[in-house]
């Protein structure tokens, strides 16, 4: 067991400051590591930027928080509280739901309010519901609790938790899971949905994930005020408080190896940094692909075909009117649902139709746009580049399509209010943040690609390389992201961190 003494002194480059990366460069700077902290864009956030047009600003990636705590431990580590830097906004309702018939569904913040919701599509999934949230209480008090943040380095610590997860059934999918709890087929899509908020099919993803159902109605569904973007800003802060090295704009070539151990890196500007440590933020196939050296095939993951997540299609704009009756997040639900998510998970091709996830940051904070203006994030499922989609054009063609399939809806008169329109898509995450296949969530939360068969926080060819992020165990989202950031810890010290939830 390493103490936290001995590791005083000892050096860490961290690659890429997304929040798995500033939650490493906190967890390894309260370990006593000097630590430098690597990001090729020019500011903080990796997927978290913040984009400012004429007068409206957008978080440009993660907008939901569910589980706060996992923020607060980043400032108690220094004796900090949270709350004297940030005010999470606890939201109600969690998510509106527009179905395609035109009905429309509060997931509400307590359980007595989203009970009187359900009983107007069906009453008998009341009950149903209940049953489906005690189940995932359990898997959660398994999922989350022991495993989240527990190494999944070797065989056996695998092996050891397969009758757990074979008692929880979680060999199924969150679509069957939910399926078997709830009868009436709306219901069944609003309670689906929680594995594409981390790039999975509910008819693919393992039911494990039913755990993030509990996980919201244990801790609720938050904003920060000021967006994600202030939540990086003041961590941030935190880390230039601690001490910690951060250097903006450095694009890092290759990581440096000695012995088959990692000792630093080169930047492309030919500087080196040494370390005794090197932490990759990133997605892992792209570290494996270009920053390791190609003559020594030391990996077995780079010979491993995986199953990417799906692309995002991300609409910014502002509106020069109040759109008072959309909720802060909103689910935009298409006429298809099951047939929708194998177009583009499998077949990797753009559909007819669609369905969209609708941010609202102006419900909560008025500083997101001018007086008497609306600033909104529209988020749309697509094929990753492994698909043949022309996004030069396809980029104008879909825009289009979802302005007017929102202004027939839930924002009417939008096309003659709307300004400052701009869009990303998967060729921008490629380019932008390195994402294999501009995928939105590195690898898909298949149970064939979680825990130990996901990309491993700690390298088994080349020692002192470590993994944090998305790609990794346990996988993305905010939670699964900061929670890396443990991983690694305990396999530094050894010392079992916990979950905190």
């Amino acid at each position: 067991m390493t103490s936290k003494k001995s590791l005083a002194g000892q050096t860490a480059v961290i690659i890429g400051a997304g929040f798995a990366g500033i939650a490493t460069a906190l967890r390894l700077r309260a370990l006593g590591y000097d630590v430098t902290l690597l990001e090729r864009l020019d500011s903080l956030g990796g997927r978290a930027q913040v984009f400012e047009r004429g007068g409206y600003r957008h978080d440009a990636g993660p907008t939901v928080i569910t589980a706060p705590f996992l923020f607060d431990e980043l400032f108690e580590l220094f004796d900090e509280k949270l709350e004297d830097h940030l005010e999470f906004v606890p939201l109600d309702p969690f998510y509106r739901f527009h179905f395609a018939d035109g009905s429309q569904f509060d997931y509400r913040a307590s359980i007595e309010d989203t009970l009187t919701e359900i009983r107007r599509f069906s009453p008998e999934d009341a009950d149903g519901y209940l049953k489906l949230l005690d189940k995932s209480k359990k898997v959660y008090d398994v999922g989350f609790k022991k495993l989240v943040h527990r190494p999944f380095t070797r065989v056996w610590d695998m092996v050891k938790q397969i009758p757990a997860l074979l008692i929880l059934k979680c060999y199924k999918t969150v679509s069957q899971m939910v399926n078997s709890h709830l009868k009436h087929p709306l219901i069944r899509q609003a309670f689906s949905i929680h594995p594409l908020l981390v790039g999975g099919n509910p008819f693919k993803t393992t039911a494990i994930y039913t755990l993030i159902h509990y996980l919201e109605r244990r801790w609720g569904v938050f904003f920060c005020m000021g967006g994600t973007g202030k939540l990086v800003d003041e961590l941030g802060a935190l880390m230039e408080r601690q001490g910690i090295n951060i250097v903006l704009n450095a694009d890092v070539d290759e990581i440096l190896l000695a012995n088959k151990t990692a000792t630093g890196v080169r930047l492309s500007d030919n500087k080196t940094i040494d370390a005794d440590l090197v932490i990759f933020g990133g997605d892992p196939e792209t570290c494996y692909q270009h920053l390791l050296p190609q003559n020594n095939k030391l990996n077995l993951p780079r010979s491993i075909k995986k199953q990417y997540s799906m692309g995002l299609y991300v609409l910014y704009f502002g509106t020069k009117k109040l759109y008072p009756g959309v909720a802060h997040h909103s689910i935009w639900m298409g006429p298809r649902f099951k047939q929708l998510l194998a177009e583009i998970f499998d077949d990797k091709q753009m559909s007819e139709d669609f369905s969209l996830y609708v941010h609202r940051p102006t419900a909560t904070d008025k500083s997101f746009a001018p007086e008497g203006c609306e600033s909104f994030y529209v988020l749309c499922p697509v094929p990753n580049l492994q698909g043949n989609v022309d996004w030069s054009s396809e980029g104008e063609v879909l825009r289009d399509r979802i302005i007017e399939a929102l202004e027939e809806t839930i924002l009417p008169e939008l096309s003659s209010v709307i300004e400052e329109v701009f869009w990303m898509t998967p060729e921008d995450f490629a380019k932008d943040y390195r994402s294999m296949h501009g995928a939105g969530f590195s690898i898909e939360p298949r149970l064939t690609q979680s825990a130990w068969f996901r990309y491993h926080n700690r390298d088994s060819a080349v020692s002192n390389l470590y993994f944090v992020g998305a790609g990794t165990h346990p996988g993305a989202g905010l939670p699964g992201v900061v929670s890396s950031a443990k991983v690694v810890e305990e396999l530094l010290t050894g010392v079992e961190v916990g979950s905190g939830g």
